[in-house]
């Protein structure tokens, strides 16, 4: 299937005219400006431009601005070591000064950052929420996994819907690989900023741990294949972010990360996966309980919004668009109350195979390796092994049992092959029996 294009689907945000078109108080580019100058030793236009992300005439506007307060001074064009002919600027006695005053107010130097209420009308136009999948690109997304029928049928409306999910069922049946397929079916693009700020305070946002950088095409004209200024380059343009989280999410991690050395702040997990897919694995395994989790998105699943708070105790308020995926092997009534379930709006059981779909899994999974079959051996485990566990089928079971018995021949120097002997060898280690041991 031919995907379409981030620039065909999500109107990218413009790059602004002037400095009046970044939302941003002069005061604060200017302090951003000087302290990129001091921390990075940069003394040229063209430099701090591609640094700062804005239009080279902005930059040289600020620096104009700054030497009119005698904060910048210019060097000249010839310098040792340089050959560049451009005009450079080194900060004076007083820029210097007024640098190491704005660096006690916050470290945060580089990019400039983006207003908030620009980046939420930028979060509008490229919501989650706005995505059509297919049944067939959410089922190709979905690779080699084989799922019922009904069970696709209720994950596309819950996947367009963009909102959140709930799976739940037996442990080794696929819960994480079908939200990672989500992920995949997603497969467009969208523009992060690299910070975000209110009230002055700039939250760092991009990050690449997080955010997987796109190839930005090239425009014709020279001129812009060198700026590549086709939209603002505060934002870069990402694919739709995944944040997988397990037993280690605490609710702290959902909190605005203040650095108290460098008096910055950092966008918690939900923040930088939005416009993409937030999984939360393994519910009910973590130290905080699952109803103090489900208790901290209530308002970000139904308001879509989420309020976060600064270090002075400000409150604010902050986008949320992100589709939230919760697994878990509980049954939801022990972990939830109705009122937690409730805000979750697509709850669907992730159930065992039907032995006939095991054993396409069975055969999928042997292909792949290079097993060959044994009718001889996939009867002994059918009817003597199955048998004895009531008869429950996971997907995680023939991956499990042919890669020992492809274990065991390796060992053993011989071909690969299945027999009742090796079967039982491989199904031994699937389990570990009740038994009392003496210390």
């Amino acid at each position: 299937m031919t995907q379409t294009t981030a620039e065909s689907r999500i109107q990218p945000p413009a790059q602004p005219a002037s400095l009046a078109d970044t939302g941003l108080p002069m005061t604060l580019m200017r302090d951003i400006l000087l302290k990129t100058m001091l921390r990075m030793s940069l003394n040229h236009v063209s430099a701090l431009s591609s640094v700062v992300c804005l239009p080279f005439a902005q930059v040289q506007q600020l620096i104009d601005d700054a030497r009119g307060e005698r904060l910048v001074e210019a060097m000249g064009t010839m310098q040792a070591g340089s050959t560049s002919s451009e005009m450079g600027y080194q900060l004076t006695d007083a820029g210097r000064a007024q640098a190491h005053r704005a660096l006690e107010q916050s470290e945060y130097f580089g990019a400039m950052p983006v207003p908030m209420e620009d980046y939420a009308k930028q979060v509008r136009r490229q919501s989650i929420r706005k995505i059509k999948i297919s049944r067939e690109r959410l089922q190709q997304s979905m690779g080699d996994l084989i799922l019922p029928p009904n069970l696709m049928a209720d994950l596309g409306p819950a996947v367009t819907s963009g909102r959140s999910i709930l799976f739940y069922g037996p442990p080794g049946n696929g819960k994480s690989s079908i939200s990672n397929g989500i992920r995949d079916a997603l497969g467009d693009q969208i523009y992060v900023p690299r910070a975000v700020v209110h009230s002055s305070q700039v939250i760092s946002v991009y990050d690449p741990i997080v955010h997987s950088r796109a190839a930005v095409p090239e425009s014709g004209g020279s001129q812009l294949r060198l700026s590549g200024q086709r939209f603002d380059q505060r934002y870069v343009l990402c694919e739709r972010p995944t944040v997988v989280t397990g037993g280690e999410l605490m609710l702290e991690m959902l909190e605005l990360k203040y650095n108290a050395v460098s008096r910055t702040y950092q966008a918690p997990l939900q923040f930088k996966s939005m416009g993409g897919v937030f999984i939360v694995d393994d519910l009910g395994r973590q130290e905080e309980p699952p109803q103090a989790l489900i208790n901290r998105w209530i308002v970000p699943l139904e308001m879509n919004y989420d309020i976060l708070s600064l270090q002075s105790g400000e409150k604010i308020i902050v986008p949320f668009d992100t589709l939230v995926i919760f697994s878990t092997n509980f049954h939801p009534n022990k972990i939830f109350d109705q009122a937690a379930l409730r805000r979750i709006f697509y709850k669907i059981k992730i159930d065992g195979p039907s032995q006939a779909d095991f054993l396409k899994i069975f055969a999928l999974v042997a292909r792949k390796r290079q097993m060959p079959l044994n009718a001889e051996a996939l009867n002994y485990l059918l009817q003597e092994k199955y048998p004895a566990i009531d008869n429950i089928y996971a997907n995680y079971q023939p991956v499990f049992l042919i890669d020992q018995m492809i274990s065991i021949c390796e060992f053993e120097g011989k071909p690969y092959h299945m027999s009742p002997e090796l079967m039982e060898r491989a199904w031994a280690n699937m389990f570990v029996h009740d038994e009392e041991i003496v210390n």
